[in-house]
C-alpha cells in the first residue's frame, strides 16, 4: 500500500476565524492530541493542542491564539519513515499532509502508518533480533553488514536504538544464520551483545568457568 492512500479527511480542518468553543467541542467528540487549523484560502496554518485548547477562552477567536500554532506537517512526496519521526518528534497522533504547494490535503493517523512499518520484512520474514552496542564513534552499518554475511546470513534491518554516555545501541534482525557463529563475530569486532540468547554458547563458557572458579575457591 501506498503512505499517500493512507490520507483522511474525515475531519475537516477548523478555521480560524472561527470560535475556540468550536474547537473544544470538536476535541471532546475525538481522540485526536491536534487539529488542524487553516486560512479562508486552504493554506495551512498550523496545528493546536488539545490541552491548549481547553485552557482558551472558548469566546474568542481560534485566530487570537495563533502563536500557540505548532507548525508541524509533512508533504504527500515524504518517505514514511520520516513521517513516523515527524510523529514521534512532536508527540501527535494527527499528521496534516502537504502537497508541494504547501495547501492541506488531508492528515495521517499514527496507527495507520504504523501499520506500514509492521509490512516491513524486518518483522514479517522469520529471523532473529540482536541490540548490540559499541562507542558512538566506534561502530559502523557498513562493518555490521559485513560481520553479518561474512557468516552467511541476511541483514533484514538495522537502526539505531539508544544513544546514552557516548555508547551507541543498534537493534539488527538477521536471517539464515549460525547465530552463535554471529555473535562470536560481534565479539571479536569488539560488540557487546545486549540481548540473550538461548544457543549463545559464549556466555555458556562463561557460567561454567564461573561456577568453577567458585567452586575451586570454596574448597
Amino acid at each position: 500500500m501506498k503512505l499517500s492512500e493512507l490520507i483522511i479527511n474525515d475531519i475537516k480542518p477548523v478555521n480560524s476565524k472561527g470560535q475556540i468553543s468550536d474547537l473544544q467541542l470538536l476535541f471532546n467528540q475525538l481522540t485526536y492530541s491536534h487539529i488542524p487549523i487553516i486560512d479562508n484560502d486552504l493554506n495551512y496554518l498550523g496545528c493546536l493542542f488539545e490541552t491548549d485548547v481547553h485552557c482558551f477562552d472558548g469566546s474568542k477567536p481560534i485566530s487570537d491564539f495563533s502563536y500557540a500554532y505548532e507548525n508541524f506537517y509533512v508533504k504527500n512526496t515524504t518517505l514514511w519513515l520520516d513521517v513516523l519521526e515527524a510523529f514521534a518528534r512532536n508527540s501527535s497522533n494527527i499528521m496534516p499532509v502537504l502537497d508541494d504547494g504547501n495547501r492541506y490535503l488531508g492528515y495521517y493517523e499514527l496507527n495507520d502508518v504504523i501499520s506500514l512499518f509492521g509490512e516491513s520484512p524486518f518483522f514479517i520474514e522469520p529471523g532473529e533480533i540482536l541490540v548490540i552496542e559499541k562507542g558512538i564513534n566506534d561502530y559502523s552499518f557498513s562493518e555490521i553488514s559485513q560481520i553479518v554475511e561474512s557468516n552467511d546470513a541476511k541483514l533484514l534491518g538495522a537502526f539505531v536504538s539508544k544513544t546514552k554516555n557516548d555508547v551507541v545501541q543498534v537493534t539488527i534482525k538477521i536471517s539464515n544464520a549460525s547465530l552463535n557463529d554471529v555473535l562470536h563475530t560481534f565479539r571479536r569486532y569488539s560488540y557487546n551483545i545486549v540481548s540473550g540468547h538461548e544457543d549463545d554458547t559464549y556466555n555458556q563458557t562463561l557460567k561454567d568457568r564461573s561456577d568453577y572458579l567458585n567452586k575451586y575457591l570454596n574448597m
